[in-house]
């Protein structure tokens, strides 16, 4: 799902255009463009240096601040560090990504509380009327929680690669036998695992994917 299949040659894009236009809105310089957009793949092998925990605790502190609805933040990790966490996870990935998950210096597995209400007098407490409201509603809370935390998911990545470190999502799993056996009683609901570490050089099979031009993503009504 999340892997890049196109070989478009993209690496002798021009970018000096919109470098200036950046640095002459005071937004991204094109270095840090580049670290958390352009030049970020995703990885799918990794060094054997080891990654923290004030590593991983330093990129959710930058996810943490992204938007939400009604600032619910329902997304969890489970942190996969020792090697029978590592084992009973790999053992419900995909073929192709049992190895990825062992080889990793860690891995987080994403997921979506559904019991994300039970926070609302500390997250929205303007809205904490509402714990009584969603409870009733067990099919809306978890749709929230998912759309939500699939949001956050998106900041985490950009955040990863703030901190330093290289991401690898990867969706191909048995999400159902995940939460059976990693999550069970928690209320959390999986939605895919991020391998994170620092990038093994040279791996990628392609050059970097294409991606759709503005005219092409949007339009105008």
């Amino acid at each position: 799902m999340f892997n890049e299949f196109v070989s478009t040659d993209t690496t002798s894009l021009d970018t000096s255009d919109l470098d200036a236009e950046l640095d002459s809105a005071g937004l991204l310089d094109g270095a840090t463009a580049d670290l958390l957009f352009r030049e970020a793949r995703t990885a799918g092998a990794f060094t054997a240096d080891e990654v923290t925990d004030a590593q991983l605790q330093a990129a959710y502190d930058l996810a943490k601040w992204g938007p939400t609805a009604m600032n619910v933040t329902p997304l969890r990790m489970l942190v996969v560090r020792t090697p029978e966490a590592r084992a009973r996870l790999a053992a419900h990935m995909n073929d192709g990504n049992r190895q990825r998950v062992l080889d990793a210096p860690v891995t987080l597995l994403l997921a979506a509380d559904t019991r994300f209400h039970q926070h609302l007098p500390l997250l929205a407490p303007h809205r904490a009327e509402m714990v009584d409201t969603f409870e009733a509603m067990p099919q809306m809370r978890d749709q929230m929680a998912r759309n939500n935390a699939w949001l956050q998911a998106g900041y985490l990545i950009v955040a990863l690669r703030a901190a330093g470190l290289a991401a690898g999502p990867m969706g191909g799993m048995d999400a159902a036998a995940i939460d059976e056996d990693l999550l069970a009683g928690t209320g959390w609901a999986s939605l895919f695992v991020v391998n994170v570490g620092q990038a093994e050089g040279a791996q990628y099979p392609f050059p970097r994917a294409a991606r759709l031009d503005w005219d092409q993503a949007t339009r105008t009504v």
